[in-house]
């Protein structure tokens, strides 16, 4: 589903994305790690077409997002660290919004945009404008209007921000679920716990290189340690930033 081949990005003189290079069958859920300033936003808007690759490709359900981008971005959604609603709309005209934007057929969207107000639990709110909402409310709006469509690829950014308890093992509970059913799910995150719960495979990003990826089984062989993802995380960054700070200088 997802095909980055040997990608930089350059803004200037700053690399922001090294020669990356990532596969990502259908019905996969990938965890994408890294520390601020990483490269993860960067690679992230290269999947939605947002920004090009100053080199190399990168494609989304066989389509190129540089030139293929309108077929690539209609199997896409993308609900970022900070939900962004119209706030002169309530959620329902909101979810109306999407998929009208989306082309989907009229006989359709009344069905699924009632779907998704159940599914997320949004019934007591999805009437109100959305500039009244909580965060928490905000966050699970963006995320029904996301899913109203029936993307191929859903690529979430810190989704567990904001919301309770409840709603984050409903979420991942939904993320695994729609994963099983042939959703690739491609989730960005800092909290490390979720992504060695619920991932696939995980993909450790630093100062724009890929340093790691696979399975838990397969960190653990290249951290040459046993633990959580948080102890190969630390083990595996802390590495490559020592090795780049022994690295003799290039002319």
């Amino acid at each position: 589903m997802i095909r980055i081949e040997n990608v930089t990005k350059l803004y200037g003189p700053k690399v922001a994305v090294q020669d990356l290079s990532l596969h990502v069958p259908p019905g996969e859920l990938f965890a994408f790690l890294g520390p601020n300033g990483a490269g993860k936003t960067t690679t992230i808007k290269m999947l939605c077409g947002l920004l090009f690759p100053t080199s190399g490709s990168v494609a989304v359900g066989g389509f190129d997002l540089r030139t293929q981008g309108d077929h690539a971005r209609a199997l896409v959604s993308y609900v970022p660290d900070q939900p962004f609603l119209y706030e002169k709309l309530t959620g329902r005209e909101f979810l109306q919004f999407t998929a009208d934007l989306y082309a989907m057929p009229q006989a359709k969207i009344a069905e699924k945009i009632e779907e998704v107000i159940e599914l997320f639990h949004l019934e007591e709110f999805v009437d109100d404008l959305t500039e009244r909402y909580s965060h928490g409310m905000r966050q699970r709006t963006v995320f029904a209007a996301a899913l109203v469509h029936e993307p191929k690829l859903l690529i979430a950014d810190e989704p567990t921000v904001g919301l309770d308890p409840k709603s984050i093992r409903e979420l991942k509970t939904l993320l695994r679920k729609l994963a099983s059913e042939g959703m690739t799910i491609f989730l960005s995150t800092h909290t490390l716990d979720i992504a060695q719960e619920l991932a696939d495979r995980i993909g450790i990003l630093d100062r724009g290189r890929l340093l790691g990826c696979g399975t838990m089984t397969d960190l653990r062989k290249q951290a040459n340690r046993d633990g959580n993802l948080e102890d190969l995380f630390m083990k595996i960054t802390e590495e490559a930033a020592a090795e780049s700070a022994t690295a003799p200088a290039t002319a």
